[in-house]
């Protein structure tokens, strides 16, 4: 998801990681994200579904651990400067829905943004780095999606590290998934910084094509040549979610794209 808008610059941002990172995607990440198929229109009733049927289908015996929530969780900022859910989508909050999560084995993943805003407009975390992984933190979250929409002229690797460190100093091991859409060369710092990093901009639901800033499943294929000597334990090049079952390619090619994705070491996000 990309957009611009204004942010002050913040050419200077520098920022040095003390703490390792931790040991949390020796292989890549598998799960599931509410955006490909749901976008905006999420709600705790529908991540309580989704856990529900990962637990029970299958998937979460074949090790498919993250639910992740998309864009458009986060309403609002409190007076203190904490991020808040949307009350009416959310509205026994976002721990309560972590704690369900979490009780049928599996682990939770929330989405922000390094700009002031996220790309569906909500509150980034620009400026509030800090304050969001400690809530974060606390509310229970295993796996942070990091986009870059709203950033201005804020260096990339700059502003990714201040919330790497961030999270590794909020008292909970988080997974930090950079979303960067590969404009930056993330696979040049992302391995220091994160634990995956996008390497394109957004997959759409077909075999081949463009569609505003996205690209057709085999587009974004051929823009993997010679990135795999970049990936490894910990660090893993990350083409964008998967779009199978979702509607638009045959089942023949959506076999095909879960295949390719799986030789590409790709992180396999239903």
């Amino acid at each position: 998801m990309i957009a611009t808008a204004a942010l002050p610059a913040q050419a200077h941002e520098t920022l040095k990681l003390d703490a390792p990172k931790p040991n949390l995607a020796p292989t890549p990440p598998m799960g599931w994200n509410s955006w490909n198929k749901f976008a905006c229109n999420v709600s705790e009733q529908l991540i309580r579904q989704q856990a529900d049927a990962m637990a029970a289908s299958g998937m979460k015996a074949a090790g498919y651990q993250y639910i992740v929530i998309d864009d458009c969780w986060q309403k609002s900022r409190d007076a203190d400067g904490n991020i808040q859910a949307d009350p009416e989508r959310f509205p026994s909050g976002i721990k309560a829905l972590a704690d369900y999560v979490h009780a049928r084995g599996l682990k939770f993943g929330l989405y922000s943004d390094a700009g002031s805003l996220t790309c569906g407009g909500r509150p980034g975390s620009a400026g509030h780095e800090f304050q969001d992984a400690r809530q974060y933190a606390r509310w229970g979250v295993d796996y942070l999606k990091y986009d870059w929409c709203h950033t201005g002229p804020r260096n990339a690797e700059a502003a990714y590290t201040i919330m790497a460190k961030a999270l590794r100093e909020s008292g909970r091991d988080i997974v930090l998934s950079i979303c960067e859409w590969g404009t930056d060369h993330p696979e040049r710092w992302g391995p220091t910084v994160g634990h995956l990093w996008r390497t394109t901009g957004d997959i759409f639901d077909a075999w081949s094509g463009k569609k505003d800033w996205s690209h057709g499943m085999t587009d974004i294929l051929d823009m993997q040549v010679e990135r795999a000597a970049h990936a490894g334990p910990n660090a893993w090049n990350d083409p964008d979610m998967l779009e199978v079952g979702n509607g638009g390619m045959s089942t023949t090619e959506y076999e095909s794209h879960f295949s390719l994705w799986a030789m590409l070491a790709a992180p396999l996000i239903a």
